[in-house]
């Protein structure tokens, strides 16, 4: 049934292109979904917009209410340091200033890698996360302990050489030996690379038996496995839901 809807002319043929429009599709509607399913936690009253203070009190509130319960330095440190990021977020998502957010700016709020007026959002919050030493830049120590820590102190594995040789080639572009902000973006957010399309071109590759660059119901069921560990059908989850919903 699946394969049906992906089938946009119904001439019995997947194309990467039909495969690329409905990859994105389910992306657009994993993001909405989730938003509706907490859009009512955070509109306590109910207006159709969540304030900035519905939220804080919501999900900052027994903090904010009860800090001698958090007297643990890694529970103070975390809460002391989410508050304001979220406001910052908060209120970046708010393109209209009113401190309260619509279910378009919520979900700008909620996933800002959708949004192309939150990038810089989703830039400073990775650079906040990697920059050990706050010195505004992501060298390559900062990159590496990111993904790996080596805890042993024995020689790094042949992957985290690759990934020193990837920060140096291609990641820090100008070579002066660390990320700026533009450089993180550029890694993290690249403009020329879509991941519909990217993850299309693996599906049909992997699964073009006769190699005519399009796919049958046949070639597509008989790679299944491709198929449910895949966002075409949302890792799974599309083959056990009512299919009118899709």
């Amino acid at each position: 049934k699946i394969v049906d809807r992906i089938d946009d002319n119904k001439d019995g043929y997947i194309t990467t292109e039909e495969l690329k429009t409905w990859i994105k599709r389910v992306q657009k509607r994993y993001i909405y979904e989730n938003v509706a399913k907490v859009w009512k936690d955070y509109d306590l009253n109910k207006d159709d917009k969540i304030a900035w203070e519905e939220y804080k009190q919501a999900t900052y509130g027994y903090y904010l209410e009860n800090p001698e319960e958090f007297q643990d330095a890694t529970d103070q440190h975390s809460f002391k340091k989410m508050l304001p990021r979220d406001e910052r977020r908060f209120k970046t998502a708010d393109l209209d200033g009113d401190l309260a957010a619509t279910r378009e700016e919520f979900t700008a709020f909620l996933h800002p890698e959708e949004f192309e007026h939150m990038k810089s959002i989703v830039v400073l919050e990775t650079l906040e996360d990697i920059d050990k030493n706050e010195d505004g830049f992501v060298d390559q120590d900062e990159y590496i302990a990111d993904m790996f820590a080596n805890e042993e102190g024995g020689p790094e594995p042949d992957w985290v050489i690759t990934e020193r040789e990837q920060f140096s080639d291609f990641r820090d572009l100008n070579k002066d030996g660390k990320m700026d902000k533009d450089e993180i973006q550029h890694w993290i957010l690249p403009q020329d690379y879509d991941h519909a399309l990217a993850e299309a071109r693996h599906l049909v590759y992997e699964s073009d038996v006769d190699k005519d660059e399009k796919l049958t119901k046949e070639e597509i069921l008989d790679n299944w496995n491709m198929f449910v560990g895949s966002q075409a059908t949302n890792y799974g989850e599309d083959l056990t839901r009512n299919h009118d919903e899709l």
